[in-house]
């Protein structure tokens, strides 16, 4: 189900409340906005996954191997943490792990991506100035040859 909304703790602990419309299902957060919810990831079918995993961590196993994703799951039955990378699983993830992975994949990332795109568009600056300065004293020159 589509959202488009603030990401909030509060907003994501009555997502997850049991016996509500969105609770069964993953959540999307996508440039800090919660793009969906309840929504139906694509499995992990490998042979080599433990058996003793559900569906919610095949679905995180499955959704990072699709995806440039990191997912995040917590176990209906014990509320411990895993997070899905790459197809990878790390089982029982602690608080302050789950922040490091976190900031370095998501945040990490996200400023490695502006600074790129910075540079990008001043290199492109400068090259259009460039381009216009060359221009320019073209016109000049051709001016004073007349």
């Amino acid at each position: 189900m589509p959202l488009d909304a603030d990401v909030s703790p509060q907003l994501l602990v009555n997502i997850f409340e049991p016996k509500t419309p969105l609770h069964d299902g993953a959540v999307v957060i996508s440039g800090n906005k919660i793009a969906a919810a309840a929504c139906v990831l694509p499995l992990a079918d490998d042979k080599d996954i433990a058996k003793e995993l559900g569906t919610r961590h095949r679905a995180a196993i499955g959704a990072s191997k699709e995806s440039d994703s990191v997912v995040v799951v917590v176990s209906e039955e014990t509320g411990k943490i895993s997070v899905a990378k790459d197809g990878t699983l790390i089982a029982d993830v602690r608080e302050d792990v789950l922040k490091k992975i976190l900031i370095s994949n998501i945040v990490t990332k996200r400023f490695a991506v502006e600074k790129k795109e910075r540079r990008n568009k001043i290199r492109n600056l400068r090259e259009k100035l460039k381009r216009e300065k060359n221009e320019l004293k073209n016109k000049v020159k051709k001016t004073e040859e007349k």
